[in-house]
């Protein structure tokens, strides 16, 4: 999976902001925090959801458990949104 090529990923402030371009269905603007960085900067290639895990899992403290469940949680979020391409 990655990003949907109508999504763009952008740090602002130390927020990571998805903007969806004229092309996208979803209008409006999906803020996070590194985390949701982390998961971008993943999505601009080709990845699996363990592989995500497993960048997070370097770059972050935490239980390897807690990091999948939010990953799984946002990768559903951006799905529903149509900026995942599988």
């Amino acid at each position: 999976m990655k990003l949907n090529q109508h999504f763009l990923s952008h740090d602002v402030a130390g927020q990571t902001v998805i903007v969806p371009t004229a092309g996208a269905e979803f209008h409006g603007l999906i803020q996070g925090n590194k985390t949701l960085s982390a998961i971008a900067e993943c999505l601009k290639n080709d990845v699996t959801e363990d592989e995500i895990v497993d960048t997070l899992c370097t770059r972050f403290d935490g239980d390897r458990e807690d990091i999948a469940d939010d990953v799984h949680e946002a990768i559903g979020r951006l799905r529903k949104i149509g900026a995942i391409d599988e």
